[in-house]
């Protein structure tokens, strides 16, 4: 217990700003990775640490909203099983490579950048496609090949690429590709949690801050199953997703800065 409070006193405002990431992007299908190692990067913790927490989160966020999509039947399983499929052994093998702190965190400010970009046109995620175009099983496998690789690596789910790709490509509605994007987030997040394991095992249970990833895992399912059932038109998110695409672009650019200089 006394641990408990510790923990929480040292780390409250990190707590407070996962649930309302938790909430903002099970909303729209995302789990919020990119928020999360954002947030993340700002500690003291180890890069091995941030990687799993924020793969750890995402996947209690994204698994309550894909259930509920999953039940009101927004999956065309046959367009998602070839993202999944390819992506699943792509980002086990991203998350799998040792890679050392520098690298890390060069590509994590890369990422984020890129993912400010894309969080700053929201447009793309919540505005229902129209004239859906056929996309060939050689073309979904690629999408979800090198996304799944890259989100393995950083350690995020990925859908922050996914859904303004599969939005700009004209691949489905809203809707299924909001469930597409929380199913491919969820099958990713967990295999690159399992080949991070696997290549760092001892670094994950000797220094793995149980205490905190607990606390946040909490956080996030609450913030998730809240955002889960709330309408974007309700949160009406371009506002705060902006601001949020500014923040995260600024410590993208802190990281690299901080790398190279």
């Amino acid at each position: 217990m006394i641990d408990f409070l510790q923990v929480l006193l040292q780390y409250w405002e990190i707590i407070i700003l996962f649930f309302i990431v938790s909430v903002l992007y099970a909303s729209v299908g995302f789990g919020g990775g990119s928020s999360y190692l954002a947030i993340l990067a700002l500690t003291s913790l180890s890069f091995v640490q941030i990687r799993g927490i924020a793969l750890l989160c995402n996947i209690v966020v994204v698994s309550g909203g894909t259930f509920i999509y999953f039940k009101k039947g927004y999956f065309d399983w046959k367009k998602s099983i070839p993202l999944a499929l390819v992506s699943v052994p792509m980002a086990f093998w991203g998350g799998y490579l040792k890679i050392s702190q520098a690298l890390f965190f060069i590509l994590l400010g890369i990422t984020l950048i890129v993912a400010a970009f894309l969080m700053w046109n929201a447009k793309y995620i919540v505005n229902e496609t129209k004239n859906i175009k056929q996309h060939s099983i050689l073309k979904n496998s690629f999408f979800g090949g090198g996304i799944g690789f890259i989100s393995g690596i950083v350690g995020i789910g990925g859908g922050i690429f996914l859904a303004p790709l599969l939005h700009l490509t004209r691949w489905d509605s809203s809707k299924k590709i909001a469930a597409t994007s929380g199913f491919f987030i969820l099958v990713n997040s967990m295999a690159g949690l399992f080949g991070q394991y696997q290549t760092n095992y001892n670094s994950l249970s000797y220094s793995f801050n149980i205490t905190l990833t607990l606390l946040l895992m909490i956080t996030v399912l609450i913030g998730g199953q809240i955002g889960s059932r709330l309408s974007t038109t309700k949160l009406s998110p371009y506002t705060v997703k902006r601001m949020t695409a500014v923040l995260i672009a600024l410590v993208g650019l802190r990281i690299l800065w901080k790398s190279f200089f």
